[in-house]
């Protein structure tokens, strides 16, 4: 897989506080996977490798909105978040309460997020990027290979992997960058992930080689 900073993009995926900040409704479940992989630092270190070397950034977040107290069902971890109130937001239009709730960026994230060149893209509603614009983004500015990290490795961050395969792009994983749950019923999705990530991505990187690429292909 070719890495150049023309044709290759960076997208991570919610990274926001419900599921990287010690005050995040998630924590209880990922915060040992977040610290065994390092996984914040590793986020960081591509963060920047990117804006260093050229390379596009894109962001797929998740938001819940009032509105969607009317969903009618849910599978189990949608209907989990929906009862906690994971990544909610006041309304699609409303950034009252944004600051520092759980929907909110990372705060050693924002200085890379906010700085006028990264793309954000519409949030994601289920767990893909069926739902949201993130291919359009992609396809507008001509990437073909994207490499990915972000949060969670089993669910999100595959479910992106899955379809932007089925859409003709390159994919590699920055596996150290991303975690997953510890979940006491249903296992430790960073081990399920590593495995379908191993069948299915066209690389599978430490972050190390992500930099590294990153940097030899900053041409």
């Amino acid at each position: 897989m070719n890495i150049g900073k023309r044709e290759t993009a960076v997208v991570f995926i919610d990274p926001q506080n419900e599921v990287l900040a010690e005050t995040g409704l998630a924590w209880p479940l990922v915060h040992e996977s977040l610290q065994e992989i390092n996984t914040i630092e590793n986020m960081e270190r591509i963060f920047e490798a990117a804006k260093a070397n050229g390379f596009e950034v894109f962001i797929s977040p998740h938001y819940f909105y009032p509105t969607d107290r009317g969903w009618k069902f849910n599978g189990p971890l949608e209907a989990d978040e929906a009862e906690s109130g994971m990544f909610a937001r006041r309304g699609v239009l409303n950034l009252d309460g944004l600051e520092g709730s759980g929907a909110d960026w990372l705060e050693r994230f924002k200085p890379y997020i906010e700085d006028g060149r990264t793309i954000v893209a519409a949030p994601h509603r289920v767990w893909g990027p069926e739902t949201n614009d993130l291919v359009l983004q992609l396809r507008k500015r001509r990437i073909t290979s994207v490499i990915l990290g972000g949060m969670l490795a089993n669910i999100c961050v595959e479910s992106h992997l899955r379809e932007l395969l089925e859409q003709g792009f390159e994919v590699a994983v920055a596996k150290d960058a991303t975690a997953a749950p510890k979940h006491p019923e249903w296992g430790y999705g960073y081990e399920a992930a590593l495995i379908n990530y191993a069948f299915l991505a066209h690389a599978v990187l430490t972050t190390d080689e992500t930099v590294k690429a990153m940097e030899q292909g900053n041409s």
